[in-house]
């Protein structure tokens, strides 16, 4: 088995810079280095105690680039990749103009694998190692996905969107075959490889309770699986829901009253949260992920990031491709940064880097298996030129610290500052 050693600075964490002093949670080396043995990470330490504890191990200098844990998008839509950036709308005009008529392309397989191999690239590219992501309701759209992810050897979590009402005729199913489909692509996906299958209702106002009912009944029957949906996005959204399902203490009651509230239960945007919601997440230890450039892009509002982090909900980070108006998680921290302050609150770019990488993959509850830059992980690795343009390099080289010389890659990255990238221990060829 060849031993890899990639030289450089390092980042990792040991806690949650979210709560405390973030100082506490970093493992920071200016001179480190990461062992890859086979598909894992098998040491992190410095660059000359790992070179002379394994001098036969092939050597990858990437001088003071930073060498990261690959990001982890918790929550996006791949069928949206060709609508992204798509004007204006708000969230119930944007799926009737933009989303609906898209993701009914996708009846046709090869349309599928087409663009699901266009965004597993396109999220390599950005240094993103790991998507979370909503299928169609066609089948085919799933196997689409997983499929190219496997050719990939990529760690991905996805599941056939369930709608059986207010949407168009073609891109409904039933509560019978929202459960026939999930359960067959579930025993056909799940725990196959590095995939993981999620049982997906897109969220409450496209599905009706019985077929809630029914993919409650199939978590209930497979609860290693995640459950993802939306929740709380706009408050359009949440006076519709009100009178849809008019018995319902709120909106995350439409899910609990059906089965759908649990420790692995993953609900998207989640902005307006009521304090009763709030306590219920914590409650069965279930997860919200934050959308920051499909929220201001699409006009949701402020995801209270430090607030729910404060009552020690987990929370992770995504791009809500193509709500969300980038394939960057370099972008997507630089807005959590933007509706941080709007909120009254700098975010350190400790915290920032965490939400990318350890706090999506506890939210995915993938902790130390991805997402992590030490002994036991995959080798998914993302490594950033933190002076990969003109502008960002003539900020970058006046920095004091480690932290002022990552501040402007993460705040006018893209793409260019992605120097290398290793998924499962394997160097990606560009």
């Amino acid at each position: 088995m060849t031993k890899q050693l990639l030289l450089g600075q390092t980042l990792g964490f040991s806690g949650n810079p979210l709560i405390g002093d973030w100082n506490d949670a970093v493992q920071l080396d200016s001179a480190g280095a990461v062992l890859i043995e086979g598909k894992q990470i098998s040491a992190v330490g410095s660059a000359a105690a790992l070179r002379a504890a394994h001098p036969d191990a092939k050597v990858t200098d990437y001088g003071d680039a930073l060498i990261s844990a690959g990001f982890v998008d918790a929550h996006m839509h791949y069928p949206q990749t060709g609508i992204i950036a798509s004007w204006g709308k708000q969230l119930i005009d944007w799926l009737n103009t933009y989303t609906f008529p898209e993701e009914a392309r996708f009846s046709d397989p090869r349309c599928a694998t087409e663009v699901a191999e266009r965004t597993l690239d396109l999220a390599l590219d950005h240094g993103t190692t790991t998507l979370t992501s909503f299928c169609t309701i066609h089948p085919p759209s799933v196997d689409a996905f997983f499929g190219a992810a496997a050719d990939r050897d990529m760690a991905v979590i996805a599941g056939k969107t369930c709608m059986d009402r207010n949407a168009p005729d073609n891109l409904q199913d039933t509560a019978q075959s929202a459960y026939d489909d999930s359960k067959a692509l579930l025993e056909k996906w799940h725990g196959k490889g590095r995939a993981s299958y999620a049982i997906t209702p897109r969220f409450s106002p496209t599905s009706t309770p019985e077929q809630l009912a029914a993919l409650g009944a199939l978590w209930s029957e497979h609860p290693d699986c995640l459950m993802q949906t939306h929740l709380s996005e706009q408050l359009p959204e949440i006076a519709w829901v009100r009178d849809l399902f008019p018995d319902s203490r709120d909106y995350l009651d439409t899910y609990e009253a059906f089965g759908l509230l649990g420790a692995k239960g993953l609900y998207g945007h989640a902005i307006h949260l009521e304090q009763r919601e709030i306590d219920r997440l914590n409650e069965v230890g279930a997860a919200v992920v934050h959308c920051p450039t499909s929220n201001t892009f699409i006009g949701s509002g402020l995801f209270d990031l430090m607030g729910l982090a404060k009552t020690g909900l987990s929370i992770g980070l995504a791009t809500d491709t193509g709500g969300g108006s980038s394939f960057s998680m370099l972008r997507t921290m630089a807005a959590a940064y933007e509706i941080g302050q709007l909120r009254g609150t700098a975010l350190h770019p400790a915290q920032l880097m965490w939400l990318a990488t350890e706090g999506s993959a506890k939210s995915l509850h993938m902790s130390g298996q991805i997402g992590h830059l030490g002994a036991g992980a995959m080798a998914d690795i993302t490594v950033l030129d933190l002076g990969s343009t003109p502008a960002i390099s003539q900020r970058s080289v006046r920095a004091a610290d480690i932290w002022d010389a990552l501040f402007p890659t993460i705040m006018m990255g893209d793409d260019r500052a992605i120097k290398d990238v290793w998924i499962a221990g394997q160097r990606r060829q560009a």
